[in-house]
């Protein structure tokens, strides 16, 4: 029976999950895996004043630094570059204060900016093949926000300050001009402002959270034997909620922590979630448990 287009639902990671390789930071020594965002113990929590004064050194010397480096760089004075593009503030926030979002984590800051400045110019450029381009900029403009926030949507790269890249490359005169060249501006900046936040952020705190997806990566022949021993089993009924539940049991392998031991259990009940003290869970993990809960 076809399935209402309501229903419909894409998962990019499905598909590419599982040929990616794990993450190799736990065979590198443990100092340079902990300025990667590598633990081998919990995260102790802080307290919001030491938060806000780490955010306000990162925001400061990332933004420095890209400015400076943007000042250096004769190519980008050849091609009279803003010295940073407007929408980099915004991601600042998220890379050095609320960087356990999945909205900061590398995945997103870097792809989803990469993404959304293509189909920004791309727009530009198909726009300004119309005699009446410059009247018609503004719509432009909302077709290029819409389209990124689609793509990054669909690749699982959502990153809000992405959407105003897009915008800017349609409405700002200056980025405009630039065309295609903003792009290998946008990925500087975004490496630039990784560096900073790896460096300054792994200090007391912990970035990134993960750097593709906190589900198990590189296990594709393990996937397909538990789904045929599902299959013969009876056990498996391939709907959604049963294919997540497989994936988080896994969640943290990638880090190379142990979520779950024999001593240490979450339980899982109609609209409850028990997890115990010495299990440590992000944010994002939580609400996908309390989902769950609610679906049992």
């Amino acid at each position: 029976m076809p399935v209402h287009p309501t229903k419909w639902h894409f998962e990019i990671d499905d598909y590419l999950n599982p040929w990616l390789p794990p993450a190799p930071w736990k065979h590198l020594p443990y100092p340079v895996a902990r300025f990667l965002g590598y633990r081998t113990e919990q995260q102790r929590p802080l307290g919001n004043i030491i938060m806000v004064l780490w955010a306000f050194i990162g925001v400061f010397c990332a933004i420095t630094i890209i400015e400076v480096v943007s000042r250096a760089i004769p190519a980008f004075r050849e091609h009279d570059t803003p010295i940073i593009i407007g929408s980099f503030g915004a991601a600042a926030v998220l890379e050095f204060y609320a960087i356990e979002s999945p909205l900061s984590q590398p995945r997103n800051a870097i792809l989803g900016q990469l993404l959304s400045s293509i189909v920004g110019v791309g727009i530009s450029k198909l726009f300004a093949l119309g005699p009446v381009s410059e009247e018609l900029a503004w719509l432009g403009g909302s077709l290029a926000c819409a389209c990124a926030v689609a793509v990054m949507a669909l690749t699982g790269t959502i990153h809000p300050p992405a959407g105003a890249t897009a915008l800017l490359a349609v409405m700002d005169a200056g980025v405009v001009r630039l065309g295609w060249f903003i792009i290998p501006v946008v990925l500087l900046d975004c490496m630039l402002m990784q560096c900073v936040a790896l460096a300054l952020n792994n200090i007391q705190r912990r970035f990134p959270v993960y750097w593709w997806t906190p589900s198990e990566v590189g296990c594709r022949e393990k996937q397909q034997q538990q789904h045929d021993d599902g299959e013969r089993s009876g056990s498996y009924d391939g709907s959604e909620a049963g294919a997540k539940f497989q994936i988080t049991k896994a969640r943290h392998l990638e880090e190379g922590r142990v979520v779950m031991e024999e001593e240490s259990k979450v339980i899982i009940k109609r609209g409850q979630v028990f997890i115990p003290e010495d299990v440590y869970i992000s944010p994002e993990e939580r609400i996908f448990l309390e989902k769950l809960s609610e679906r049992l």
